[in-house]
């Protein structure tokens, strides 16, 4: 069967992606750091979850990356795709910035992925297989107060096309999504309270102009198909999926 790895697996984009896949019927190496939320993920998939395989990591560690990428070859006898789905977010200005947050951030939302993304260039170039990334509307906008994770995700779009270049002799595809405002719990992990997200997914009726913010599953969908073999020809690319999000000024 085909494989993927995929981490932030737990939590929005990520569970949606890794429940997909297995629901696909491709083997899932499910990547997170909460061992006991993996165990929940393998009892959603139910019957499905034969093709989901838990691996507790912190994806910051880069000596975890040659273990996920070795387990999960050893499971699936390959590896067809990487989904970096990982990442956080915080708030911080030019002259708020926490630089020990900062860090951190940039440490899950781009050194990581890179790093992952190195350790499984050996298995999936037998397979010519697939590497996706998740970003964000925020990697192609600015936006206030978001210094270091609009900084973080506009890194990982240019490592998407830097590594889609240097990769593509080897038949190995790399691109990444670049969603808007999608109803997970990325925000209120950052410390934002329920009252301020509510406030703030029906603020974003009127930032996306289909006037609506996204659900996790409509991510899984486009990141599956460029993992697929009908996304083959498709290399390098940052694609917008934010209901038209990218196309307004700030407001």
């Amino acid at each position: 069967m085909p494989s993927a790895i995929v981490t932030g697996a737990t939590s929005g984009i990520g569970r949606a992606t890794a429940v997909r896949f297995a629901r696909e019927g491709w083997g899932v190496l499910a990547v997170a750091r909460d061992a006991g939320e993996l165990d929940g993920l393998s009892q959603t998939l139910g019957a499905d979850g034969a093709n989901c395989l838990p691996f507790a990591a912190d994806v910051t560690d880069p000596e975890n990356a040659p273990q996920i990428v070795d387990t999960a070859v050893n499971a699936f006898g390959g590896l067809h795709a990487l989904v970096n789905a990982a990442g956080i977010i915080a708030s911080g200005s030019v002259e708020t910035t926490n630089l020990e947050e900062g860090d951190y951030m940039m440490a899950v939302n781009v050194r990581a992925p890179l790093v992952l993304m190195q350790a499984a260039i050996p298995a999936l170039t037998p397979t010519r297989g697939a590497i996706v990334n998740v970003s964000s509307v925020a990697g192609l906008r600015a936006f206030p107060n978001l210094l270091v994770y609009c900084v973080s995700k506009a890194a990982l779009d240019q490592l998407t096309r830097c590594a889609a270049l240097d990769l593509a002799p080897k038949g190995i595809r790399v691109n990444a999504v670049n969603p808007g405002v999608v109803v997970t719990n990325l925000h209120r992990r950052s410390g934002m309270t329920e009252e301020a997200y509510s406030a703030f997914l029906e603020h974003s009726k009127t930032t996306h102009p289909l006037g609506r913010a996204g659900d996790p599953d409509e991510i899984a969908d486009l990141i599956f198909y460029l993992a697929s073999d009908r996304a083959g020809w498709i290399t390098g690319e940052t694609i917008s999926i934010d209901g038209g999000r990218h196309l307004t000024c700030a407001r």
